[in-house]
């Protein structure tokens, strides 16, 4: 019976370290714009969706937003909040990096060409993977811009067409975040959606007094919203240590 159990006994150490290993807490970093960021609750009405993301995942994985109001990817990586990122990556972590909305602006600063864009989202993609560890890339989540009964963004142009490109070009996987958020936009109508982004009158909100119509950023219920989506993209990606772990109602 000894030679057997001898025999036996490597596959039982292999069995317990592979299940430890699917079981192992990963990191979920995120890299974006104010669309994403973490809000003081305290202070204003505004919410990014990673922030809210959490109550859509179970405990073993920790949630890092790195996200920050009005950066595009030339200006994520030029003030090192990129390095940043990579710095508190470990390997089999996933790091979401959505931007866009900035990248077109019109500053200087904040402006990437089509062209710099792309080759900014292959460079982060080819510094996480560096890090070996796992990259997502997310389009933009849809502007709430509507003339008469037709929602029309215009506004964020092509950037996020080059998001899908990079992905499918590299084989990342995507939260097309923007297609998912335009459609629920439509399908709520222009009076009902303004709910969900920072769209209210005076005296609600202590950084915006005098009221805001805001048709870019989220309140609760939309960062919730838009936070769920991406939930469900991540579900349905099937990504190992990751995607088991999302919690949908």
């Amino acid at each position: 019976m000894k030679p057997k159990f001898l025999f036996i006994l490597p596959l039982i150490v292999l069995f317990l370290s592979c299940e430890q290993e699917k079981d192992q807490p990963v990191s979920l970093l995120i890299a974006g714009d104010s669309t994403a960021q973490s809000y003081n609750t305290t202070k204003t009405l505004m919410r990014g969706w990673a922030q809210m993301l959490p109550q859509f995942l179970d405990s073993t994985i920790t949630v890092k937003n790195h996200a920050k109001a009005g950066r595009s990817t030339k200006s994520f990586i030029a003030e090192e909040r990129w390095a940043k990122v990579i710095e508190e990556t470990q390997p089999g972590d996933y790091v979401v990096i959505q931007f866009g909305h900035n990248d077109a602006s019109s500053r200087p600063e904040r402006h990437a060409s089509y062209p710099e864009y792309r080759q900014n989202l292959v460079n982060m993609v080819n510094d996480v993977k560096a890090k070996q560890a796992n990259p997502i890339l997310a389009t933009s989540i849809v502007m709430r811009t509507f003339k008469g009964k037709a929602l029309v963004d215009d506004r964020l142009l092509g950037y996020p067409v080059i998001t899908r490109q990079v992905a499918d070009s590299l084989n990342i996987p995507l939260l097309d975040i923007y297609s998912r958020s335009r459609d629920m936009i439509i399908m709520l109508g222009d009076e009902p959606s303004k709910e969900l982004y920072m769209w209210f009158g005076p005296g609600l909100d202590s950084i915006r007094p005098d009221g805001s119509e805001d048709d870019t950023h989220l309140r609760e219920a939309g960062a919730t919203a838009i936070a769920k989506l991406a939930a469900e993209e991540i579900k349905k990606l099937n990504l190992n240590n990751l995607s088991s772990h999302v919690l949908l109602p």
